[in-house]
């Protein structure tokens, strides 16, 4: 076949291909909004992704998986999930799409097929939506904000009703706080609709109207007459941490949990895919999310310390820049952190190595730790220097985070990183509050000394762990198959 025929070959395939996406991407939509499930490809988003991300997406999981992950197989297994009657549901058709390869000629029809795999839906308990207070609106705020109004849909879970933040709300502070939810210089453009309802107090995002309130004491504030009764409260000040402080928003009408976006004293600490569990929200009412490292870490840590046991380490944290320190050389209450942002290294110090035995109390006072925040606005990459029980090789050390990342409890908190030239802003806008380096891994000639590199978004990763335990603790949580 000559040069031009097989251009022309590829061309239509191309064609096709992308064909299929557009049909794919019908289907990823109508299920989620008419059917309230939310179909990913290996907990890769895919609602509001275009033609070219969604096969990006597809040839990652390709690679992940080492098996080919058409998009035409993917097309017909969301179809045939589309003929289903399920609950509201979160399906990851990429591993749907692999298991539907490898199973060969077992099924008659991908319709069977799925039948089958999804037949424990039918008997998983109907949900109650729960309404969501943000108090305060910075950056972590204002991410969870963006990422549930865009996952909202016909809002079977969780529905954010209300921000809450100080100072008069006036028409110029409203529009500053819409242009702020808006526009983001590390995210880039909210993908919706946001409006400015001055009259109401309000911001009217992708058409629902979410009330601005404004108080200096959380336990003045009546949510009910705003029609907000028992909400969970996301709590993303900063300005209360103990159990004392934050047990004020209960003294409210209208908010029966809460959520602290740090490390919390005196409360649970969470990291969402670890020790969730262990705490029943039907009996606890405050919660916290902890750090957005100690998010980062411990989910690597569990899956090293239940496969090869830890006995010592050291975790250091090369982190962003955050609002905490100063813009050029000014006064600061902590040492260095007065030096400017954006123009040097910092060594300053990190609670993670502490907080990850909260989670995982068998690694009490085996783990210390120190921080270097860096002159980068986000993206973040933690160093852990482990010494091993159990000797491992990095093949059979990168074949456990890749098991761990494929199956079980964990296949939301980590992504394992295939790519050889991963920086740091090829992480931002990960939801995986963990981004294992794979190729970065070393193990010394004795096999009991490991050096990982795990990286994250320590905004955007960190804030979809708040969503996830929020679910927990709303007790939203959909029918999922991973």
């Amino acid at each position: 076949m000559n040069s031009n025929k097989v251009y022309e070959k590829e061309l239509a395939f191309q064609a096709d291909r992308r064909r299929a996406t557009v049909a794919f991407i019908k289907t990823v939509s109508d299920l989620w909004y008419d059917n309230s499930i939310e179909l990913v490809i290996f907990r890769n988003q895919l609602i509001d992704k275009n033609v070219s991300e969604i096969l990006n997406l597809h040839q990652y999981a390709g690679e992940f998986v080492q098996k080919p992950i058409s998009i035409f197989d993917s097309v017909e297994i969301a179809q045939a999930i589309k003929l289903m009657e399920l609950p509201p549901s979160k399906l990851d058709i990429g591993k749907l799409t692999y298991e539907y390869h490898i199973a060969g000629n077992q099924y008659d029809s991908a319709t069977a097929f799925v039948m089958n795999k999804l037949k424990d839906a039918k008997e998983f308990e109907n949900i109650s939506p729960k309404d969501v207070v943000l108090y305060g609106f910075g950056r972590i705020g204002r991410l969870v904000a963006r990422e549930l109004m865009t996952i909202t849909g016909k809002g079977s879970q969780l529905r954010l009703r209300a921000i809450v933040t100080r100072g008069a709300i006036t028409e110029e502070i409203l529009e500053k706080r819409a242009s702020l939810l808006r526009n983001d210089s590390i995210h880039g453009e909210f993908s919706g609709l946001i409006e400015v309802d001055i009259a109401n107090s309000a911001l009217i995002i992708n058409g629902t109207t979410v009330k601005i309130i404004s108080t200096n004491n959380p336990e003045d504030i009546d949510y009910t007459a705003y029609g907000i009764n028992n909400a969970l409260l996301i709590d993303n000040t900063g300005a209360f941490r103990d159990k004392e402080a934050l047990s004020r928003h209960l003294i409210a009408k209208g908010i029966d949990k809460v959520l602290l976006t740090a490390p919390g004293k005196g409360i649970p600490n969470i990291v969402h895919g670890v020790n969730h569990k262990e705490y029943n929200p039907d009996k606890v009412n405050i919660f916290s999310a902890a750090s957005c490292t100690t998010n980062a870490i411990t989910p690597v840590l569990q899956a090293i310390e239940e496969s090869f046991g830890i006995i010592n380490g050291h975790l250091e944290t090369i982190h962003a820049y955050t609002n905490d320190q100063n813009l050029v050389d000014n006064m600061h209450n902590k040492y260095r952190r007065g030096r400017a942002a954006g123009l040097n290294m910092v060594i300053t110090e990190t609670g993670a190595g502490k907080a990850v035995s909260k989670a995982l109390p068998s690694l009490d006072k085996k783990l210390t730790s120190n921080a270097i925040r860096v002159p980068v606005p986000n993206g973040s990459l933690a160093i852990l220097n482990l010494n091993l029980a159990k000797k491992v090789s990095t093949k059979s050390m990168n074949a456990i985070l890749k098991k761990y990342a494929l199956e079980g409890d964990l296949v939301e908190q980590i992504k394992y990183s295939l790519n050889n030239e991963l920086v740091s802003s090829d992480i931002i806008g990960s939801s995986a509050p963990s981004i294992y380096d794979s190729n970065a891994t070393i193990i010394d000639s004795s096999g009991k000394k490991a050096i990982l590199y795990v990286w994250y978004d320590n905004e955007y990763g960190y804030s979809h762990q708040v969503i996830r335990l929020s679910k927990y603790i709303a007790k939203v949580r959909r029918y999922t198959y991973y």
